[in-house]
């Protein structure tokens, strides 16, 4: 079956720009919109797999909603005559992997520019529950820089397939979706992938522009695993010298195989690149709050780690609590006042004794009837009973 031509009796297809397993891509004209665009045409042992096709066209429609100017935007979808195609925007430029080939390495500035900007992209698409899953060269579309010049825009493409292919039976449960040198080690044991795996496969591309070599090499999957397991790269440095330390630090963090070393957002690895480039130290660089796919945050762009680590280094000292804990220094006070009060009353109560045995005596020693005053017991009796009884015996004793 002939895949140029018209296809839906409005996009007419012309030159091949690009094929591979999965689809051909053509340069066409859009008859309705009379304008230039870029035709994806699936392969035909996926286009006869129903479920595949049913979840690219919903993976496309999703894909869609990604309008930023670091992705390739998808305008539209269909079939014509059994061929499913996509239909994207018009790229006039060169693929990061026609540029690996026919140039080599690139200036570290400009490999740490197509960083930042296909960071850019990733952190969009992440932020609204889109992961890549398969981040290579072939999927960078590069205008000016190291194409003709001038003013340079990257573009990332093929949100969709990746994603579609996961979903379906073509790949068996454990297996995993994308070029086997960009996967993640947790993408190689079958995990679920996340906003790190695509950064860690961002940092395979930026070894290459950089160094010209991958930073593994394997002839299968399991060999790639081992090797990720038992060794670690050496950084584009070493291969390099023009690339500066910091830069090559920041691509080494990329590719830590423990993503819990790795920067886990597509914003931290661009934040971690510009430091790199001012020459500095990216090891003490703060990460962002990690994004899965579950999560669409409301925000567009990233808060940069790099600002709120200044703010974190000069933050002032927090003031003082409102409230003060309960003092517990009076309570020795309180015991001593006690003690002071129970002796004043002691010596009260015997005040009080000694004053009416005094008088007692004094009425004893000045009357002759001694002998009939009867003194009544005291003992157990209150105060002021007393008081009350000894003013009775002086009255009885003085009449």
């Amino acid at each position: 079956m002939m895949e140029a031509g018209t296809l839906s009796n409005r996009y007419e297809t012309g030159e091949k720009l690009g094929s591979g397993g999965m689809s051909n891509v053509y340069k066409a004209t859009d008859r309705i919109l009379e304008r230039t665009v870029a035709v994806k045409i699936l392969a035909e042992h996926l286009s006869d797999d129903e479920r595949f096709v049913a979840r690219f066209r919903r993976e496309a429609l999703a894909v869609a909603k990604l309008i930023h100017p670091n992705i390739v935007q998808v305008y539209d979808t269909g079939v014509d005559e059994g061929r499913h195609y996509i239909v994207m925007e018009y790229v006039e430029g060169r693929s990061g992997a026609q540029i690996l080939q026919r140039q080599g390495p690139v200036e570290p500035e400009i490999a740490a520019e197509i960083g930042i900007q296909a960071c850019a992209g990733l952190d969009y698409a992440h932020r609204r529950g889109i992961i890549h899953r398969d981040v290579k060269p072939g999927n960078l579309m590069i205008v000016g820089g190291p194409v003709g010049g001038g003013e340079m825009t990257v573009k990332l493409t093929d949100f969709g397939i990746a994603r579609a292919i996961e979903q379906t039976r073509i790949t068996q449960v454990g297996s995993v979706v994308g070029t086997a040198a960009y996967l993640a080690p947790e993408q190689v044991r079958g995990e679920e992938a996340t906003p790190s795996t695509d950064v860690y496969a961002l940092g395979v591309v930026l070894y290459q522009f950089l160094t010209g070599r991958l930073p593994y090499e394997g002839s299968s999957l399991a060999e790639l695993a081992v090797r990720q397991q038992n060794e670690k790269p050496l950084p584009p440095r070493t291969y390099n010298a023009d690339v500066p330390e910091t830069v090559s630090a920041a691509v080494m963090r990329a590719l830590e195989g423990d993503k819990a070393y790795r920067f886990n957002t597509a914003a931290a690895l661009s934040d971690g690149l510009q430091r790199g480039l001012r020459g500095e130290d990216v090891t003490l660089q703060m990460d962002e709050e990690p994004v899965t796919p579950a999560e669409f945050p409301q925000a567009e762009t990233a808060t940069r780690p790099l600002e709120r680590t200044a703010r974190t280094a000069h933050r002032p000292a927090p003031p003082p609590p409102r409230y003060t804990l309960p003092q517990t220094a009076p309570r020795p006070r309180q015991k001593r006042s006690f003690i002071r009060s129970f002796f004043r009353f002691v010596l009260g109560i015997l005040a009080l004794v000694l004053i009416a045995a005094v008088v007692a005596g004094s009425v004893i020693l000045l009357t002759d009837r001694a002998a009939s005053v009867k003194i009544k017991e005291w003992t157990g009796n209150s105060v002021e009973k007393i008081s009350n009884e000894l003013k009775q015996q002086i009255r009885d004793n003085t009449q």
